[in-house]
């Protein structure tokens, strides 16, 4: 089966330019200045169609940056971004704005992802009026079926965004994105702001829609909780890279890479007896100066010299399992490893 969406080694990088004061320094010096963020680099990925894909990893290691060049809002730096094979930074014009429609983003606040001098009506139905897949005439009516099936009561579209709650404010935004008839969805962190009742109702949604819609999903989030009950499939980040990948089921019965694993140890459960939770030693580098060799080394209660020097490809070590570790699938490494 030929992947909806295809990742070919995709990187994006933010370049700080110097202020004039720091120009003038750097030609009296005859230095660069100039601040480069590697916020994603070099990633791989394939979606398949149906599938739910989730990624996770710590603030700042590039989730929403990447989830933003999948849904055409930033482009990439590098690499290419492929829907069902065709390469959209090469397509035509009108073609690419045909694509683009295919993969919508359903952004984590909804209150600053809706214009508040809009009424919903508006907010909802202006995409599909102006790609012509309605008529302005048709425009309530199919607002109208879209509120219905997201869980909102049609009679209220012509209200205001702050006239909703917090949950009615993310239904908006979800009948936003499937207004255009997307094939997927890139949620980033669609549930993180919502009360834990309401961030299930909201699943639910969201289960359903992909029963009737045939859609398939992106899903950032930090909560591993959430993942391992919504994702088929999760890949995991840090700092800009793919570290791990693998089935829902196995990623969490056996994780292979040092960073998935402390970050697995940390879910809260609702176990009787008394756990000690501990932090992954240290703090993030800085993407501005990411380690060399593997970036979780400085981290990492396995690092040897190999680790400092040589960067770990993301590779195979079992059907549909990916790991960029120098010790990953040994078995003797995992005993250690949970050991410690």
């Amino acid at each position: 089966m030929q992947p909806i969406l295809k990742l070919d080694a995709v990187s994006r990088q933010f370049r700080s330019a110097p202020d004039f004061a720091q120009r003038i320094a750097d030609l009296l010096t005859r230095k660069n200045s100039e601040q480069i963020v590697r916020a994603v680099d070099d990633i791989d990925l394939d979606v398949m169609p149906g599938e739910i894909v989730g990624i996770v990893g710590e603030s700042g290691c590039g989730k929403s940056t990447l989830a933003r060049i999948v849904s055409g809002i930033l482009p990439p730096s590098n690499g290419r971004v492929l829907l069902e094979g065709r390469d959209m930074a090469t397509m035509k014009e009108a073609d690419r704005r045909k694509a683009s429609l295919s993969v919508q983003m359903v952004f984590q606040d909804a209150t600053a992802s809706l214009n508040p001098r809009k009424r919903v009506v508006e907010t909802i139905g202006e995409a599909a009026v102006v790609h012509g897949i309605v008529s302005s005439g048709e425009a309530v009516a199919y607002v109208s079926d879209l509120m219905a099936r997201v869980g909102l009561d049609p009679a209220s579209r012509n209200l205001y965004p702050h006239q909703f709650s917090g949950g009615q404010r993310a239904r908006i935004g979800i009948a936003r994105a499937l207004a255009v008839k997307p094939r997927i969805l890139v949620c980033d962190e669609s549930t993180a702001a919502l009360d834990v009742s309401i961030q299930a109702q909201i699943l639910n949604l969201f289960v359903q829609l992909k029963r009737d819609l045939d859609l398939t999903y992106i899903f950032v989030s930090h909560d591993l909780g959430m993942i391992e009950n919504f994702c088929d499939r999760i890949a995991v980040m840090y700092l800009g890279r793919i570290v791990e990948m693998a089935e829902t089921e196995a990623l969490f019965a056996s994780p292979q890479h040092p960073y998935t694993r402390a970050l697995l140890k940390e879910i809260p459960t609702l176990e009787p007896k008394k756990r000690a939770f501990t932090a992954i030693k240290g703090e993030m580098p800085s993407p501005l100066n990411p380690p060399s060799g593997c970036h979780f080394h400085p981290r990492c209660v396995m690092a040897q010299a190999i680790c400092s020097s040589d960067s770990p490809a993301l590779r195979e070590i079992a059907p549909l399992r990916l790991a960029a570790c120098h010790f990953a699938g040994d078995v003797e490494t995992r005993v250690l490893s949970d050991v410690i």
